[in-house]
């Protein structure tokens, strides 16, 4: 379920805390063509299931940048910050990717909000998200967010 704020001091109350968890999504070996299509990247342990079925990890596997461009889809069904008029990814201080999401497993994000800073027009956000895949023991992604709004 999202959170709704409207405005840059409703968000400012949200430092610190809990954002929830995402629906859960679904990555397919289409999503993962569509991706080695967009980037280039068509190694096989991606994108050739027969050659990736005798891979290590027994089937083909998302790109771990893949599974990073799916935080923001993921991260939009838990916050929505109305009453901006730009929002802006900012970069990222910290990516791992502790384990692989096989093809047709279903991923989602757990976040926390935890900090909220001015800067000139707006203020900037962390996020600290979990990328979980179901069933799994492991994340497939941790990642420290940074995104600005500005009015």
């Amino acid at each position: 379920m999202s959170i709704t704020v409207n405005g840059l001091d409703e968000l400012k109350k949200l430092a610190d805390s809990d954002l929830g968890t995402s629906e859960w999504i679904e990555v397919t070996q289409d999503r993962i063509d569509t991706f080695a299509d967009a980037t280039g990247d068509h190694q096989w342990i991606h994108t050739d299931p027969e050659r990736a079925a005798q891979g290590p990890f027994g089937s083909p596997i998302a790109h771990g940048y893949l599974t990073l461009s799916l935080f923001i889809p993921l991260f939009t069904q838990l916050l929505d910050v109305q009453g901006v008029t730009t929002k802006v990814n900012y970069g990222l201080n910290k990516v791992r990717f502790p384990a692989p999401v096989k093809v047709g497993s279903r991923i989602r994000l757990v976040a926390r909000l935890t900090s909220v800073e001015d800067v000139p027009g707006g203020v900037q956000i962390t996020v600290d998200g979990r990328i979980e895949v179901d069933g799994g023991t492991k994340p497939a992604a941790v990642v420290q967010s940074l995104s600005r709004f500005y009015i």
